[in-house]
């Protein structure tokens, strides 16, 4: 079906004349539409601080695995996450047999306690250990300094760690030799990489194997918290894992890359600080649309005569509703702007008062944008019922 042309341009008139009309509405009362704005971009506000932070809980969560180099892994089925439960390390010699492998290697990756070298203070670091002659970790400024964590009690530190575990990297660079203990043995730092913290991570040291052995001892070295495969090129993967799956006890399970990720995301997702991200995103939400319907139903009610003047000379319900619709988009706009800049501005504090990669990233913009949309049309349908209500009757 086509339209013709004089319909066509009819409608382009229409649209001409209802977003002049939709823009007056709004700006005839020059202070409610900057409290409008002021509304809208607290709502924003709160809710880029809400999906901003859980973004970062989700980065921080998982930077570590995203960076471990391997095919497939292994891990304990009763594992929740990376780090969570172990399995026996011999299990590994078993796995190497199986064409197709290249190499299987163990990875340690737990926490223990770390003493502020400058203020003695005790906190928890994360650890990552393995054989140097099998590196797991696809981070060059590691794998540059491996030769470093071969020398026994020397570990690599992470120099975006939150400032609660000391000035490490600061003082390393002004070329100061740093020791400390960790996991009640005394370390120094050999050099440093940055991989960076977490809500629920402070930091991180790198070691190896044997200095893994000598903090926890010779049992917790028997045990490995994922077992790292690389497969050799052109193996196919469902094929190894079938293999696999015959020779691995039941209690341990075998994931891919993406599947690990998952995983971490699907369990520190659950825990308390993402379920209140969430909850808040819900009350930023529910307040933009609480204001913006004030505001619109405030606007139809006191022009109700003068919708109803525009019924009277030819003005659909349909017309009406869409210079409506068209305030709140106006609305939308106007107040997203400032909330974004406001944001960027409290990213960058936040980010510095405690240590986290808060930046304003693409993704989370364009959820805020989507959401302040939604939530100005939501108000901009309730509002709705109260234009249809205008009669020409009562005008006339």
């Amino acid at each position: 079906m086509q339209i013709s042309r004089p319909a066509t341009k009819r409608l382009k008139i229409g649209l001409l004349k209802e977003i002049p009309l939709a823009w007056s509405q709004l700006s005839h009362q020059k202070v409610r539409l900057l409290v409008a704005i002021s509304g809208i971009s607290f709502a924003n506000i709160l809710i880029f601080m809400q999906l901003g932070f859980r973004a970062t809980m989700f980065d921080g969560v998982t930077r570590v695995v995203e960076n471990i180099q391997g095919d497939l892994f292994l891990i304990s089925r009763n594992s929740k996450f990376l780090g969570n439960q172990t399995f026996a390390k011999n299990q590994l010699y078993r796995v190497s047999a199986i064409d197709g492998i290249e190499a299987a290697k163990p990875l340690y990756y737990t926490q223990t306690s770390w003493v502020n070298p400058w203020d003695k203070e005790i906190t928890d670091v994360t650890v990552i250990a393995f054989n140097p002659a099998q590196p797991v970790m696809d981070l060059p400024a590691i794998n540059d300094q491996l030769t470093q964590i071969e020398q026994p009690d020397t570990v690599l530190f992470d120099r975006k760690s939150l400032s609660s575990l000391g000035q490490v990297g600061q003082a390393f660079d002004r070329g100061e030799t740093i020791s400390t203990e960790a996991g009640d043995r005394k370390i120094w730092v050999g050099g440093l990489f940055s991989l960076g913290s977490s809500l629920f991570k402070r930091g991180h040291i790198v070691t190896s194997d044997l200095n893994y052995l000598r903090m926890f001892g010779e049992a917790g070295a028997e045990n490995i918290h994922a077992g790292v495969l690389t497969l050799e090129p052109g193996t196919n993967p469902a094929e190894v894992i079938s293999q696999l799956k015959t020779i691995l006890p039941e209690d341990v399970t075998i994931l891919s890359h993406q599947e690990l990720i998952a995983l971490e995301n699907r369990y520190w997702s659950n825990q308390p600080p993402g379920i209140i991200f969430n909850f808040g995103t819900i009350m930023g939400f529910v307040v933009g649309i609480i204001i913006v319907y004030q505001v619109l139903y405030t606007d139809v009610s006191e022009h109700l005569p003068e919708y109803a003047t525009l019924k009277a000379i030819g003005y659909s319900d349909n017309q009406l509703l869409g210079v409506v619709f068209q305030e709140a988009i106006i609305l939308a706009v106007l107040g997203f702007l400032p909330g974004f800049g406001c944001s960027i501005a409290l990213y960058g504090v936040l980010g510095n008062l405690t240590q986290l990669a808060v930046v304003m990233r693409f993704d989370v913009a364009l959820q805020v944008f989507i959401l302040t949309i939604m939530m100005c049309l939501i108000s901009a349908g309730i509002t709705s019922r109260k234009l249809r209500s205008a009669d020409p009757a009562d005008v006339f």
